[in-house]
């Protein structure tokens, strides 16, 4: 698979948010697939055939939230390497901390700037085969 077609994993309960993320990564030539919510999330993370190459993930979720996200993420065979990149308004140090002792590779303080999370998927995505 190039990086080209590469699956992206969208967790995002913002509906503005979650189209802008599609659009972007979409018209770089990426795959989305959406989970609106921590239900959603979780139903995606054990039923998805294709392992994605990279996870952006809001905190704040309906349901269940990113934190936990994370680490159901981890905890699903052949996914404990897929990049995580947080992407929230929380922007204090023990959210962020508590993000990645989670699991989390990155984190993005919302509001982000489009150019700077198109250029941190495109150096997570060349570290992955």
């Amino acid at each position: 698979m190039t990086d080209d077609s590469a699956l992206i994993l969208i967790i995002e309960d913002n509906d503005l948010i979650s189209q802008l993320l599609q659009f972007m990564l979409e018209r770089q030539g990426y795959r989305t697939r959406l989970a609106v919510d921590g239900l959603a999330a979780r139903q995606a993370i054990e039923e998805l055939t294709e392992r994605p190459r990279l996870v952006l993930l809001d905190v704040m979720l309906p349901y269940i939230d990113g934190f936990e996200v994370v680490g159901l993420i981890r905890a699903r065979a052949g996914w404990e390497d897929v990049p995580v990149v947080m992407l929230t308004a929380k922007n204090t140090e023990p959210d962020i901390v508590r993000a990645l002792d989670a699991g989390a590779n990155d984190y993005i303080v919302k509001p982000f700037q489009p150019n700077e999370l198109l250029a941190r998927v495109r150096r997570y995505l060349k570290e992955k085969p």
